[in-house]
């Protein structure tokens, strides 16, 4: 059955059309996420939600999202997603930050042009026949240092076009290395320092209990006097009761301001002020920069829901098309691995789980190698669980995750091994994938084996001694389970020794009785993995 995708807010044609041509089934109602009890109601129809800012994503329509797995947001902002409800409810949350950088960008620098000049006001009074030529005295912004708070995606961009406009531009990031600074041609600095150097000051960071109010009264009483602040990134970042007074004051010689602490904006306390520009979020109000985060959230919503790969996803690592195709087996493999741990330490907690990823393995994309395993183990705890809610779910419960990777050490190209450990013991396995993109069991408690992976397996621990074989088959046999592969392993000859069946149904809980009734097994386990 074709993915079914519902777009609740306004999307262009052309993204429509991008899904449809995908084959994916289309629900194009452009006002439904205004209407929030509609939504809830209708939600759990739709494996992929389409939106923009208007729809609300919230817990309470979350739980009605039973087959949704990825939201798409046609923009960089995701304030109106609750992530961390998506999350434990396995759905991925995707945006579009790269499709409206330029434009954003270009608006700050259009704000800062507004502020430095007065154009809003000096144009009112000239519509107003007045002619208040001496009033409007601006600043140059030629040989001024701009101070970029967050030197991103969209910040780098206003500090190239500042460099252009023969600014001295001085940069606080605390994730821009030296080297890339060298590179932007921008000084690197401390918060501080940018507020005491700066003549203008422009804000490009995410909104986060970090950034919240980062231009507070405290950081904005350490400005140099006649600042000119900017903010086209997110309501929140500067506190506006404080702006207002230090406008008031004289301090701050005037503002620009794109995003309002809240939204829609009717009353704010920066309205009305002398020398404060004010836009209704417009930041990425452009004809090209909405066409093209509509036309990329509809190509990432359909790369996912139709070939698994993962692109610019909050809560997830992304995985692209080329690596989806390369890891689809190991990815397989990681959750197979998972899931045998999981069933095999269903009776007891889990307390931290190491892989080890050897070889080719190691090169991959282990964010996403982990995700699967650890949502193979959760499965048999919750097998509601997926790749985006297990993470989570284990760091609740405590696990502790590790990975430790090696160069090709053994015969295989390269493999995973996965341990975990519970309050009482440790077990592990190991798993490849050969050159037929099968994955295969190839150790288990230090046993090697070579085992294909079946929907329903048997796993029996017994003392290495004659019959057991002949015990296995003939109670298998006796009860119509038909086995598809016999795999055995042992560590030393008469010590322990396993053996795993892949059968092509479930064995009944009556063979299982007269396996146990012979005394010759330590251990009788069925299992069963998804090889779908």
């Amino acid at each position: 059955m074709a993915p079914k995708v519902l777009i609740s807010d306004k999307l262009s044609e052309a993204a429509v059309q991008i899904f449809r041509d995908r084959g994916i089934e289309v629900d194009f109602q452009p006002d439904l996420g205004k209407d929030k009890d509609k939504l809830a109601e209708v939600i759990g129809n739709y494996d992929g939600l389409a939106i923009r800012s208007a729809t609300k994503v919230t817990e309470k329509i979350l739980e009605n999202a039973t087959n949704l797995k990825v939201i798409g947001r046609a923009g960089i902002g995701t304030d109106n997603i609750d992530k961390e409800a998506a999350s434990k409810k396995g759905v991925i949350v995707m945006n579009t930050p790269f499709g409206n950088m330029i434009t954003t960008a270009e608006h700050a620098i259009a704000m800062m042009f507004a502020v430095a000049r007065q154009i809003p006001e000096a144009s009112a009074s000239t519509h107003a026949g007045k002619w208040e030529k001496s009033k409007f005295m601006g600043v140059e912004l030629t040989g001024k240092t701009l101070g970029v708070i967050g030197a991103g995606n969209i910040g780098g961009i206003v500090c190239d076009r500042a460099r252009g406009l023969k600014m001295k531009v001085v940069a606080y990031d605390p994730f821009l290395g030296q080297e890339k600074a060298d590179k932007m041609g921008v000084e690197k600095v401390e918060l501080d320092e940018l507020l005491s150097r700066a003549d203008f000051i422009t804000l490009h960071v995410p909104l986060t209990d970090q950034t919240k109010n980062i231009l507070s009264a405290e950081n904005l009483a350490k400005t140099k006097k006649g600042v000119r602040i900017i903010n086209c990134a997110r309501g929140g970042l500067v506190d506006e009761e404080a702006l207002a007074e230090a406008l008031k004051s004289g301090h701050v010689a005037g503002a620009a301001f794109d995003v309002f602490s809240e939204e829609p904006a009717k009353e704010n306390v920066l309205f009305n002020l002398p020398n404060v520009v004010c836009t209704p979020h417009l930041g990425a109000a452009t004809t090209e920069a909405q066409e093209n985060v509509a036309l990329q959230v509809a190509e990432q919503m359909a790369n996912y829901l139709l070939t698994g790969a993962v692109e610019n996803a909050l809560n997830m690592p992304s995985v692209t098309a080329e690596e989806a195709k390369v890891m689809g087996p190991w990815i397989k493999l990681s959750e197979h691995l998972g899931a045998f741990i999981g069933q095999m330490t269903d009776d007891e907690p889990i307390k931290a789980i190491n892989i080890l990823y050897d070889g080719c393995a190691s090169e991959m994309n282990l964010e996403a190698l982990n995700c699967s395993l650890i949502a193979g183990i959760m499965k048999s705890i919750n097998p509601d669980v997926n790749m985006v809610s297990a993470p989570m779910i284990a760091k609740e419960r405590g696990i502790k995750v590790s990975t430790t990777n090696q160069e090709q050490s053994g015969a295989f190209e390269g493999y995973v091994k996965v341990t975990v450990a519970t309050p009482t013991r440790e077990r592990s396995i190991a798993g490849t994938v050969f050159s037929d993109g099968k994955p295969r069991f190839i150790q288990i408690k230090g046993i090697n084996i070579d085992a294909e992976v079946g929907e329903h397996m048997l796993y029996t621990t017994n003392n290495d001694v004659p019959g057991i074989i002949g015990t296995l088959g003939k109670t298998m046999g006796d009860h119509g389970v038909n086995i598809a592969n016999f795999t055995l392993g042992r560590a030393v000859a008469g010590g322990e020794a396993i053996a795993l069946l892949y059968v092509d149904g479930v064995v009944p809980a009556e063979a299982r009785a007269k396996l146990a009734e012979t005394g010759l097994f330590n251990q009788i386990k069925p299992l069963q993995f998804d090889v779908k």
